[in-house]
C-alpha cells in the first residue's frame, strides 16, 4: 500500500500536479516519520512548489536518517541550492563544500556551490569554479577551442600579464 502511494505521488509531481503530490508525501511522511527517502520527496516536492523554508527540514531529516548515494547527491543540492535562496549563505556553503567532497564530479553541486560564493562575496572564487564547469562539460566548439586558457585563466581573473 505505501509503495502504491509513492508512486501515486512521483507521478503526479511528473504530471505537474505538483499540489497533490505534495499533500500525499506530506501524509506519507506524517505516517513514517522516520523514513529517509520520505522526508527526502517530502521536502522536494515543497521546493518544486516554491515552498522553500518548508523544505528544509525534511532534507535535513532525510539527510541526518541516512539516504542511499543517489538521493543524497540530490538532496544536498535541494539543501544548499534552499539555504541559499534563503540567505542562509553560511549553511548553504557547508553543504555545498560537503557535497563538492563526497561528489567531485557532479557539476550542478559546484554550480550551485559557486553560487553561494559569490552571494558570500567570494567572486574570483565562484567565476573560477563556474569557468572550470564550464570548459569541462561544454560540447560548444568555441568554447572547446579555448577550453585550456579558459582553465589556466579560470583562478587569475585578478591577474595583469606584462
Amino acid at each position: 500500500m505505501v509503495n502504491e502511494l509513492v508512486q501515486k505521488a512521483l507521478m503526479l509531481r511528473k504530471e505537474g500536479a505538483l499540489k497533490k503530490s505534495n499533500v500525499l508525501f506530506s501524509f506519507l511522511v506524517k505516517e513514517f516519520p522516520d523514513d529517509a527517502f520520505l522526508n527526502f520527496q517530502c521536502a522536494w516536492s515543497h521546493d518544486v512548489l516554491g515552498e522553500e523554508a518548508n523544505a528544509v527540514p525534511f532534507y535535513e531529516k532525510a539527510i541526518r536518517l541516512g539516504l542511499s548515494e543517489k538521493e543524497l547527491e540530490k538532496a544536498i543540492v535541494g539543501l544548499g541550492s534552499t539555504y541559499r535562496t534563503l540567505g542562509e549563505y553560511e549553511k548553504s556553503r557547508t553543504v555545498l563544500l560537503k557535497g563538492t567532497k563526497l561528489f567531485p564530479n557532479n557539476k550542478a553541486i559546484h554550480v550551485f556551490y559557486s553560487m553561494t560564493l559569490y552571494n558570500l562575496g567570494y567572486y574570483s572564487e565562484a567565476m573560477s569554479i563556474v569557468l572550470n564547469c564550464l570548459a569541462d562539460t561544454t560540447s560548444n566548439s568555441d568554447i572547446l577551442s579555448y577550453r585550456k586558457a579558459i582553465n589556466f585563466y579560470s583562478n587569475k581573473l585578478d591577474c595583469i600579464w606584462d
